[in-house]
């Protein structure tokens, strides 16, 4: 397993594991401004997965289409397009 899927995993587990405590925090009636503090937690943690994976992409697959000359224009379309749905 890379190094960048191991540390995407470990993130996705710690996104994870803030979910699972909202949900406890929600079943439990905690307060809400406690719960929305673990949620921007969850948030916090996907964003850091965002990054990691758009870094991997950018250093492998955008990263082979300008050494072979081509798509470029694609790749670049496909990161802004998926920043333009946030």
């Amino acid at each position: 397993m890379s190094e960048n899927k191991k540390k995407v995993l470990h993130r996705m587990k710690i996104a994870r594991g803030h979910l699972d405590k909202v949900i406890e925090m929600v079943e439990n009636g905690k307060y809400c401004l406690d719960i929305i503090q673990q949620s921007q937690a969850v948030e916090s943690a996907l964003e850091k997965v965002d990054q990691l994976i758009l870094e991997n992409h950018l250093k492998t697959c955008v990263r082979q289409s300008i050494e072979s000359g081509k798509g470029i224009d694609d790749k670049v379309a496909e990161v802004i397009e998926v920043f333009r749905r946030k």
